[in-house]
């Protein structure tokens, strides 16, 4: 087995991990990525990248990719399962945002990134086939396990999933908490609807949603949810990516017709469904300990209702290296004061979106506002 030596180690090449990899480095900090895979491919379908995760990414030098490969959604419309509106409002610039919101491929959005790791890093600083299997904690570092060899930091960042094996050491009483809510998921070639640049969130009053929106000019991505058990633990039966038919999806949706969307040919054009359950966990009163800390999904796995989880996961590797460089000669102070400023934003956005799966079925026009308005101070930042 050998050992090597960096500064900060990430484990995990998933949107956060990467991101983290590039304001470290453009903090001063050496870096390597511990991903689990032999090769990083661009899987994964829509994500929405919300106006304060854009703005990292702008001062990364990201910015013109990231408004090419995507569209910049302008608004957002509540609606019900026959496309009466309930409430819009503008997003993005549209908005009054300092920055727009950017709709786009997530395997393209992690592959960007990829690039940006090798070319500024170079491309011995993602190591594949790493998958991270534990840490010992010493007085100036971490030695970390993984199943190519250990590895010496001075800092460990567990940016590996809503699996995370570095969280599952660090909180090993830490189940994951089902909704009862099934997702899935899918990208379509159907051509734009409405204003090209608008996403929708459709509801019934029987505990059903589908959330769709351009991720170019021509593929929507769409969600659709139906709550199908009492919420709880989940079950091992549960599907994690699994590929599923268009018919075991629209069964869940009958009647629906909105009109200026086509939710049945959206499905059925749509060349791979998957599903997911729609979990989290509770949130943490600590992330990590001394030279160990958590990031994205591994931090606060969050329901995907705000669309704010991967963009979540951008302010941590923001504010990370923020911490880190105010603090060099005191690596484990300046996770602390990560921790102090990212555990209680990232509280409050799992507990709203929580909130928000309460409230299904029972959306009014002053409701949805009301709830709307809560949500941006919480997310605008």
């Amino acid at each position: 087995m050998s050992t090597h030596k960096t500064s900060i180690v990430i484990a995990g090449a998933g949107i956060g991990g990467l991101t983290s990899a590039l304001t470290l480095h453009a903090a001063g900090f050496e870096v390597t990525v511990l991903e689990s895979a032999q090769q990083v491919k661009p899987l994964g379908v829509g994500i929405n990248m919300l106006p304060h995760a854009v703005g990292v990414l702008i001062e990364l030098g990201l910015g013109p990719q990231l408004t090419r490969m995507g569209i910049a959604t302008t608004e957002i419309r509540f609606c019900d399962k026959h496309g009466t509106v309930l409430y819009s409002e503008p997003r993005g610039l549209a908005g009054d945002y300092p920055y727009p919101q950017i709709s786009v491929h997530r395997g393209q959005l992690q592959l960007m990134l990829l690039d940006a790791v090798r070319e500024h890093l170079g491309p011995g600083s993602i190591r594949t086939a790493s998958r991270v299997l534990g840490f010992e904690s010493h007085e100036t570092g971490v030695r970390v396990r993984t199943a190519d060899g250990d590895v010496e930091a001075a800092v460990l960042v567990g940016a590996d999933g809503v699996n995370s094996a570095v969280r599952a050491q660090l909180h090993p009483v830490d189940p994951l908490r089902w909704s009862g809510v099934r997702m899935w998921r899918g990208a379509s070639e159907i051509g734009p609807f409405l204003t090209g640049k608008t996403m929708i969130a459709a509801h019934d009053d029987t505990d059903h949603e589908l959330i769709a929106y351009p991720i170019s000019e021509h593929t929507v991505n769409w969600v659709a949810l139906a709550r199908t058990d009492p919420a709880g633990e989940l079950p091992a039966s549960a599907r994690w990516n699994d590929p599923v038919s268009a018919d075991e999806v629209l069964d869940h949706f009958p009647g629906w017709d909105f009109g200026w969307l086509d939710l049945d040919k959206m499905v059925r054009s749509t060349p791979h469904i998957v599903e997911y359950p729609m979990v989290d966990r509770d949130p943490l009163s600590r992330w990590g300990d001394g030279r160990v800390t958590l990031l994205g999904d591994a931090a606060h796995p969050m329901y995907p209702l705000g669309a704010n989880g991967g963009s979540q996961s951008v302010v941590d590797a923001h504010v990370l290296a923020r911490a880190l460089s105010a603090t060099p000669g005191d690596l484990a102070r300046g996770l602390t004061e990560y921790e102090s400023e990212r555990i209680g934003a990232t509280r409050d956005v799992v507990l709203a979106n929580r909130a928000m799966l309460r409230t299904w079925g029972e959306e009014s026009a002053d409701g949805l506002r009301d709830a709307a308005r809560s949500y941006r101070q919480r997310t605008r930042a």
